[in-house]
């Protein structure tokens, strides 16, 4: 007999349409947790041949969406359960949303009306998820019936290929309900951002004022990278006589050229700071200009700032613009190196051989004194090392913490093999990450560096690591702390006990779980290593004991900040 929802009916339901239109899509892996009002989508994806990669907690399920989508240039899909599901996932979802990653999060939904729980009992699970998720500022969507379900779920696919995320609510009564007629046709194609040439009279007094500057200087964020505008920036340097510096979202955009300056703000280094305190301009393609990469407002000189976003509200939002520039980052520098003339050998002294040499001559080892104890080491020594010793082809993710400071000395391929995760300010969001990045891009190593109060707020997703026996190596950077708030703290004059814990041992954990696993406490142990993270093929976790007593500098920067 059939039940409340007529789920013993032969007939097509709605969660079978649904998941032949995300196979149909394209559509070969989905992440998430499964609950009993999703459980039937789900089952009937697996049946279809989607791979359905389980997370341990929902707000991972999420972030593995995020990592994926971000390798894989496709789009990333989660499937979660309803009330507890839907609130466990806010904080991920939040943070995934600031990405500009194409993202679709299908969450279960309550049946309309309450009519199934309302005779019996309250029901438990009962949440306005709506209302959740748009109070957090999230595109949301949900079918008002059986009938419509196929074309807001096509167009939630479309809308979240814009490059947001999506949340499409699924009340389970419409979930179970018998499908239907067939919805023909492709889903609702998004529509593609035109690339924005910039106004003339605003590019006539950018032209004026780069054609005067002798000393410029250009910024390329995560704008440029996108837009593909490396090669049209390098040859604006070498025309105005401008070195080179990139946000931490564009790490490594110019690694390699002889004007490239590093990363820009808090994470610069001491050459770039001192050459940077000489610039007479400042251009920035695609760069926000955050606290960040402007070192908390600190970073750059009192000079005109020209700003190129192809969005316009992206423009002075955290800095002041004197010229702003709306359009493509690409098409902006094609037109500038349209414009400005050639200058002289003379007229660009950051060009200047004593320039060039301090730049290729700099070292990281040099901007710090190794602080290595009987039983921990320098996390910066520690990353350096490191670097050496992994593959040269990586993707590497970065959750959150005082260890954060390594960031300039761990190189990438280029930004698009680098993912940390702050923009919710939020730790924790490293290890379901690093496993979406890893199942979207398997022909690389995924390396993650994760502070130990992170790895305590996921460990179970290590057992998901070993589950799906992932070419990921985690270094965990462990300092007995929540290192970052030790510090705030201690720059406070504050007393640090509660922001430290117990030391714990991580690789035996790990290797209950399957894991490879190690613990080192000084450089030669790493160094033993060598071999072994070469050939990694599999899942591997290091344990490193990190001297706590390391501040990084954005830390001290941001303790300055008044009324915080």
């Amino acid at each position: 007999m059939a039940g409340p929802l007529g789920r013993f009916s032969s007939s097509p339901r709605v969660y079978s349409r649904l998941a032949e239109d995300l196979y149909g899509h394209g559509i070969r892996t989905v992440f998430g947790l499964m609950s009993d009002d999703t459980a039937v989508l789900i089952t009937e994806l697996e049946g279809r041949g989607v791979r359905f990669v389980s997370a341990r907690h929902e707000n991972n399920a999420i972030v593995m969406g995020e990592g994926f989508a971000s390798k894989s240039d496709g789009l990333g899909v989660c499937v979660i359960g309803r009330g507890p599901a839907a609130a466990n996932c806010v904080n991920a979802i939040i943070h995934a949303s600031r990405t500009q990653t194409a993202l679709l999060v299908i969450v279960g939904d309550q049946p309309r009306n309450n009519q199934i729980f309302n005779a019996p009992g309250p029901d438990l699970k009962w949440l306005d998820a709506e209302r959740l998720f748009l109070a957090a500022g999230l595109l949301t969507m949900r079918p008002s019936s059986a009938e419509d379900a196929q074309v807001v779920l096509r167009n939630a696919m479309a809308e979240a290929e814009r490059g947001q995320t999506v949340i499409l609510l699924l009340p389970t009564d419409i979930l179970n309900a018998p499908a239907a007629e067939r919805v023909s046709g492709d889903h609702v194609m998004p529509t593609q951002r035109k690339s924005i040439a910039a106004r003339p009279a605003a590019l006539a007094l950018a032209q004026e004022l780069l054609s005067t500057a002798r000393r410029p200087l250009i910024v390329a964020g995560i704008g440029a990278v996108r837009a593909d505008a490396r090669e049209d920036l390098l040859r604006l340097a070498e025309k105005t006589g401008a070195l080179l510096l990139t946000s931490l979202r564009a790490k490594d955009f110019f690694a390699g050229h002889r004007l490239n300056l590093g990363i820009s703000g808090s994470f610069a280094h001491s050459v770039a700071r001192r050459l940077v305190n000489q610039a007479d301009c400042v251009i920035s393609f695609g760069a926000a200009l955050n606290l960040l990469t402007s070192s908390f407002g600190e970073f750059f000189p009192h000079v005109p700032l020209i700003h190129v976003d192809d969005r316009r509200d992206h423009i002075g939002r955290y800095c002041h613009a004197d010229i702003a520039l709306v359009g493509d980052a690409r098409l902006v520098a094609e037109e500038l190196l349209a414009l400005l003339p050639e200058k002289a050998a003379a007229e660009k002294p950051f060009h200047d051989a004593d320039v060039l040499k301090s730049i290729a001559q700099f070292d990281h080892r040099r901007d710090f004194e190794p602080a290595h104890t009987d039983w921990t080491v320098d996390m910066r020594s520690l990353a350096l090392r490191i670097d050496q010793l992994l593959p040269a082809g990586r993707d590497v993710v970065m959750d959150l913490g005082n260890f954060f400071a390594i960031a300039p000395y761990v190189s990438v391929p280029s930004p698009k093999h680098f993912r940390y995760t702050d923009h919710f300010a939020s730790i924790g969001l490293g290890l379901g990450t690093a496993i979406g990045v890893s199942v979207g891009n398997a022909d690389l190593p995924t390396v993650l560096f994760i502070g130990d109060g992170s790895l305590m707020m996921t460990l179970g997703e290590l057992e998901s690591v070993a589950r799906e026996n992932l070419n990921l190596t985690i270094f965990v950077f462990n300092d007995h702390a929540y290192g970052a708030e030790s510090h705030f703290l201690a720059l406070r004059d504050r007393p640090v006990g509660t922001s430290t814990f117990p030391a714990v041992d991580f690789a035996p954990i790990a290797e209950n779980l399957g894991i490879e696993s190690y613990k080192i406490q000084s450089m030669t142990e790493l160094d033993a290593l060598g071999t072994t993270l070469k050939a990694v093929r599999g899942p591997l976790l290091v344990d490193c004991k990190i001297n706590p007593s390391i501040t990084a500098p954005f830390l001290t920067e941001f303790a300055r900040l008044e009324g915080y």
